[in-house]
């Protein structure tokens, strides 16, 4: 069976965690460190999670697990899954530790500004692996020091059962928000059977949440462009979100509330003007870092690059922060030369090689994408269709020029053009 991920079998576990000592990595991090993956590719390897597919090789050689023994072939996804699955191969972190978050401003004060202000809804957008969830926890962590409570959602942890029923996903979403407020999940006193799933989940928080808590609340939900495929759940859910931001201006209760939302895509679903949360609030879009950001966030980390490599590392890969953490890491830990980093990057033998082949296998597996960017390699910026372009745009893949599309960085170019 071909298949574009595994997972641990739920037998083999603790076996696999148990692995972690014998091979000399005595943690997550420095395991994910040494593969140049990001932390949750490492947890939910060792969690019985999906990983994809190179991945899972690659962590089994590297551990000295047999992957016909430990993986659970009988429940593998096929390679039938959508576009919107293809982003997720990537955690959108960069491979830093939060304490290297490097500030864009004006940004971040816009942000805190807005979590300040009652009813608020924040709405970050921005491609794949641009930091917008070490964002998310810098407000989060601001807000807590502010005596706020907090609630972080990653919609990326909904399973695909859940996002098949209104109900199913309000009452999961429900009691997801009240463990991380620590408060007992009370559904059954304020879920009527006769009344709409909308209508119940916005009692339960009108009625039990908000007057359980009487601080302000911070709802962070990152990635819910995870909903926009399931029509049905996106269409109510978002109108509720938008719901609850207008209640704001008129119920004291609601005022509580600060919506921080972030997604990697155009928002593609149909939404009535009035039930949308996009197009209200403040929108916020992460920028590359710029060479002067590049030399902090290596500084930070112990690396100091000179103003020539500055400008060779960005010739290549741009300020993309993912992409720039695996380039000092690698240096950091003395693995080669920065010589060395740059010649062979557009390789498969390069740093990045297991990305960009799980960057090509999803491409090849949807020829309109890939012929799109084998026409973006082949020339300088191109128009595309909108909706191919927003797919690669949020592989962050492709970039926007005036009205044209150009490939994100060098690196991406010259794999591309010699492979598509």
């Amino acid at each position: 069976m071909s298949t574009r991920s595994l997972r641990v079998h739920p037998d083999y576990i603790e076996i696999v965690r148990n692995a972690l000592p014998r091979n000399c990595f005595p943690t997550q991090k420095h395991l994910a460190e040494e593969l140049g993956y990001h932390r949750t590719t490492i947890s939910k390897f060792l969690n019985g999670k999906p990983v994809d597919n190179l991945y899972f090789e690659e962590i089994c050689r590297r551990l000295e697990l047999d992957l016909r023994e430990i993986a659970d072939f009988e429940n593998a996804r096929d390679n039938t899954s959508r576009v919107e699955d293809i982003a997720d191969s990537f955690s959108d972190e960069t491979e830093s530790d939060f304490s290297s978050y490097m500030e864009r401003p004006p940004i971040e004060e816009r942000c805190f500004q807005m979590l300040s202000q009652p009813g608020s809804l924040l709405r970050i957008k921005t491609p794949k692996q641009m930091g917008k969830t070490s964002l998310m926890m810098r407000m989060i962590s601001d807000a807590k020091n502010n005596g706020y409570k907090t609630v972080f959602l990653n919609l990326l942890l909904a399973d695909r059962s859940i996002l098949q029923d209104l109900d199913r996903f309000l009452r999961w979403f429900c009691v997801v928000v009240s463990r991380q407020l620590q408060l007992s999940s009370d559904l059954a006193e304020y879920w009527d059977e006769e009344l709409s799933s909308n209508y119940n989940c916005n009692s339960y928080f009108e009625e039990y949440l908000l007057t359980q808590i009487n601080a302000p609340i911070v709802l962070a939900l990152d990635e819910v462009d995870r909903i926009f495929p399931h029509g049905e759940i996106a269409e109510d859910f978002f109108s509720l979100l938008r719901a609850w931001h207008e209640s704001a201006k008129h119920y004291e209760k609601w005022r509580k509330i600060r919506l921080i939302i972030s997604y990697s895509t155009e928002v593609y679903i149909t939404l009535e003007i009035n039930r949308s949360p996009f197009n209200v609030g403040e929108k916020i879009e992460l920028p590359e870092f710029n060479a002067l950001q590049v030399q902090e966030f290596a500084r930070q980390q112990g690396v100091e690059w000179n103003s020539d490599e500055i400008e060779r590392i960005m010739n290549t890969i741009g300020g993309n922060p993912s992409l720039l953490q695996m380039a000092i890491s690698r240096l950091k830990r003395q693995e080669m030369t920065f010589e060395r980093l740059l010649q062979t990057a557009a390789t498969e033998a390069g740093i990045y090689g297991d990305r960009l082949r799980i960057h090509l296998g999803n491409l090849q597996q949807n020829p309109d994408l890939a012929e799109a960017m084998k026409q973006i390699t082949s020339h300088r910026s191109v128009r595309l269709d909108p909706n191919v372009a927003n797919q690669l745009h949020r592989l962050g893949l492709v970039k926007l020029e005036g009205n044209e599309w150009r490939v994100a960085c060098e690196l991406y170019r010259q794999y591309f053009a010699d492979r598509l």
